[in-house]
């Protein structure tokens, strides 16, 4: 099923799209919930970001191809790094051009969405603690990137985590399409076949080393064809039986 969060008359509410409707749910989406009988129109509601991380993990150089186009040896281990959760916005949002970046990458991402709080697990044990997946796009400034020699300022600015536009529960992962389109051009395309750490792994991985709690977002690395996005470019994530995340770059 495809979970959502929307807005609708001030209100935000959790439901399971079907379509174009939107059936209401009552409760907690990682714990105890109904669906209710009610539903809502599609086009009379304003989508949300489908989760509300407490943090997010990414991990970087996850694909083979990407690490081929970028000549650099596989990494031994999953390379991981942190954005906060004051960098997410959700579908339909607009990312922000930082007034002291002057180069803004795109990175499509498949997003682990975790369903509880869990610590030290196996990668035999992951899948029972991930309530599904979603679109993400790890914006960067790839300019203070390199200036910096580490990531935090370029990856955490408002708004370079769009997420969603739906937590997809029932998928196999293992080889879903992944692209990216800059104003209707398709500029990144793989599969998470070449992904170099499977989803089990990463999550048991950062299970060794932090506590990761329910809603928390795992992003699990971009394919080849990053690239720079100019205020007014529209990007569209789109992953295969999840959907499509959309975003226009505007300057702040």
């Amino acid at each position: 099923m495809k979970i959502v969060r929307y807005k609708k008359e001030g209100e935000i509410k959790t439901g399971i799209l079907n379509g174009n409707q939107i059936k209401v749910i009552d409760g907690d989406i990682t714990g105890e919930y109904n669906i209710n009988i009610a539903y809502e129109n599609l086009d009379e509601v304003e989508l949300m970001t489908p989760c509300q991380p407490g943090k997010i993990v990414c991990v970087g150089l996850n694909y083979r191809d990407h690490a081929e186009e970028l000549d650099m040896e596989l990494p031994e281990e999953p390379i991981i790094f942190l954005k906060p959760a004051s960098a997410v916005t959700g579908p339909n949002s607009e990312i922000k051009y930082p007034a002291m970046a002057k180069q803004v990458d795109y990175e499509a991402e498949l997003g682990v969405v975790i369903k509880d709080q869990i610590k030290d697990i196996t990668p035999e044990e992951a899948e029972n603690h991930i309530l599904g997946y979603t679109c993400f796009n790890d914006v960067t400034a790839r300019d203070l990137q390199s200036k910096d020699g580490q990531w935090t300022r370029a990856k955490s600015f408002d708004s370079f985590a769009p997420i969603g536009p739906v937590i997809e529960t029932d998928l196999k992962v293992d080889d879903l399409e992944v692209e990216l389109y800059k104003n209707g051009e398709l500029k990144q395309k793989s599969t998470t076949k070449q992904m170099i750490f499977s989803v089990p792994e990463i999550v048991s991985f950062v299970s060794q080393i932090m506590t990761l709690n329910p809603e928390d977002v795992i992003a699990t690395g971009t394919p080849p064809g990053v690239g720079e996005m100019k205020p007014g470019d529209q990007v569209e994530v789109i992953i295969e039986e999840i959907g499509c995340l959309r975003n226009q770059l505007k300057k702040k």
